[in-house]
């Protein structure tokens, strides 16, 4: 992000000035955050910057971070989420140590908070359903000119029970003797608020779900704006950190944390993460893996944290991109190859190199003796020397991409076409001399060549200017492997602007995923772990994929090798 784009964003340091701040006048002793995920799906990008705030915050302050399962809605929640999340913020780098925490541990406490503000006189059970309520609390509407305000909404014909009254009932919820929807029970806040959350929120509702974690023990669950607040007061958190949708919030935030008289936790919000070419709302991941879109949570166009790890994005890379778009005031777009930017440049550093074609062709080295074969240095990665080197057949018989042969070449193709000399990566200096075709197809079936022998590692003694070097696999050793080319999932950079009456889903890419399904590698990549990251020279960064087995091993694509980013970068500056 160059510093014009920080301005306008408003980027800024400002979470930490206020952290910083409230340390210094003795608001709090020390800094305590959280991660509070739901547990009811698996976390993406937008949640990775979320628990990259929680927890370099608290980092910078010598502070702890929390994770607390914000576990409160029984329909939708289960334990293979939680698992997923732990597994998930643990590879991002971070850890909770003993931290570990549930909002279902504080029922019974949250249950008592919520008694006090009965007896308080400001709570009571609502026997309004859900269309009513929304009723009787009004909405937004424009003006003559336009502008949006709220009427003042009205009080439910409940809203005056006694306090008596109010307990008994609340107690009789918990009991089960009520219908589920049948009975709420809400804050008696102001029902003329001009924020519409203040007007009377629901605190508690009765659903009759097992929870999977404390089973059928509760039949009434709170809600999220009356539970969060008070999960971080009982935890002692001093700032709880939140995207800027929950800026709204704050004032009911407050509201429970005041009158229930609890450690006061104060709410900074900031601009959640929005990517290019990328839907960041659980609610519609959980959309495209439900219709099938997608192979699951975990498929690499998704961007899950789950999903990036299994296309090969590394932890460190998440991390430095997260540092880069810092923490803003005001939501803005981030642009994806700012993200694939980052990913670059850190498995440059440490991403081993193999050769691999993709689109193989066979190349006939015609002065090469049949059975011969030669052995070949290759640098495993040219930036981290300590690697070494290893070596690669060289055989009679080659593939090559289909790509760097031409019969007739366009203008600057400096590969190979009849005449032309190009290096072989590693190899030698050869003269392409000629090509067969299937004479059905008209396609090339193989291309003809002879090898200089005085320009073994593709130096000729001459100093002759060859400007065509091409990568290459020895056919007779040539590891088959299906590699799959993933690339943007939807086809526009702003997928949810849609017009009316039309769906995100439009915005399917049907360039997203093509399989290639017999690529050829050197030998070397039979070694090649199960979730490594490495470069097949010339074409991209490549991840040995789970569904790998013994005999056949699939490799998904990371990202390719062009940098647009940098460029644009360089430009600007």
């Amino acid at each position: 992000m160059s510093e014009s784009q920080k301005e306008e964003s408003g980027y800024s340091d400002f979470i930490r000035e206020a952290v910083a701040k409230d340390l210094k006048e003795g608001r709090y002793k020390e800094v305590h955050t959280r991660f509070p995920p739901e547990p009811n799906g698996w976390i993406h990008i937008g949640h990775a910057k979320a628990i990259y705030v929680d927890f370099e915050v608290a980092a910078s302050f010598g502070g702890k971070c929390n994770l607390r399962f914000d576990d409160t809605n029984p329909e939708k929640e289960d334990m293979s989420y939680v698992e997923a999340i732990k597994r998930d913020v643990k590879w991002l780098g971070y850890d909770w140590e003993d931290r570990e925490f549930y909002a279902s541990d504080y029922y019974e406490t949250l249950y008592e908070l919520a008694r006090k503000l009965i007896r308080k006189g400001l709570a009571y059970v609502d026997d309004l359903d859900e269309e009513q309520i929304k009723e009787y609390r009004g909405t937004n509407v424009p003006d003559k000119n336009n502008i949006t305000y709220t009427p003042p909404g009205k009080n439910s014909p409940y809203r005056d029970r006694s306090v008596e009254e109010n307990l008994d009932l609340f107690a009789r919820m918990r009991a089960g003797e009520f219908p589920d929807g049948s009975k709420t029970l809400r804050a008696k806040i102001d029902m003329a608020h001009p924020n519409l959350l203040m007007r009377d929120p629901v605190m508690y509702r009765i659903r009759r779900e097992p929870h999977y974690r404390t089973g059928t023990q509760w039949c009434i669950y709170p809600m999220y704006d009356f539970q969060h607040p008070l999960s971080d007061a009982i935890e002692g958190i001093t700032h709880s950190l939140c995207s800027l949708e929950y800026e709204i919030h704050r004032p009911l935030y407050e509201w429970f944390v005041s009158n229930c008289e609890v450690f006061p936790s104060r709410q900074i919000e900031f601009a959640r993460l929005n990517l290019t070419h990328t839907v960041l709302s659980k609610r519609w991941l959980i959309q495209l893996v439900r219709e099938g879109m997608v192979s699951g949570w975990d498929d690499p166009r998704m961007p899950t944290i789950a999903g990036m790890r299994r296309r090969g994005y590394s932890p460190e890379a998440i991390r430095d991109f997260l540092g880069r778009i810092g923490i803003a005031k005001t939501d803005s777009m981030v642009d994806i190859q700012l993200l694939e930017h980052c990913i670059r440049e850190d498995l440059n550093k440490k991403a081993s190199r193999y050769m691999a074609v993709l689109n193989p062709v066979k190349l006939i080295i015609d002065n090469w003796s049949e059975d011969k074969i030669e052995l070949l240095d290759a640098v495993n990665n040219p930036e981290r020397p300590e690697a070494g080197s290893r070596k690669i057949p060289f055989s009679k018989v080659i593939y090559i991409e289909s790509e760097d042969f031409r019969e007739v070449p366009p203008p600057k193709y400096y590969r190979l076409f009849p005449g032309n000399q190009v290096r072989l990566r590693y190899g030698y200096v050869i003269t392409c001399t000629g090509f067969e075709k299937d004479p059905e197809t008209g396609r090339t079936i193989a291309v003809h060549a002879e090898y200089d022998p005085d320009t073994r590692g593709g130096d000729a003694k001459d100093n002759r200017k060859v400007k065509g070097t091409i990568h290459w696999v020895s056919a007779e050793s040539a590891i088959p492997f299906e590699a799959r080319l993933y690339d943007y999932l939807f086809e526009p950079e702003r997928p949810m602007d849609v017009a009316p009456g039309h769906s995100f889903m439009e915005n399917l890419s049907e360039h997203s995923l093509e399989v290639v399904p017999k690529a050829f590698g050197e030998p070397a990549i039979a070694d090649v772990p199960v979730g490594e990251t490495v470069q097949f020279e010339r074409i991209g960064y490549f991840c040995k994929d789970p569904d790998s087995t013994r005999d056949s091993a699939v490799f998904n694509r990371t990202v390719g090798l062009r940098d647009t980013w940098a460029k644009i970068e360089k430009k600007n500056s």
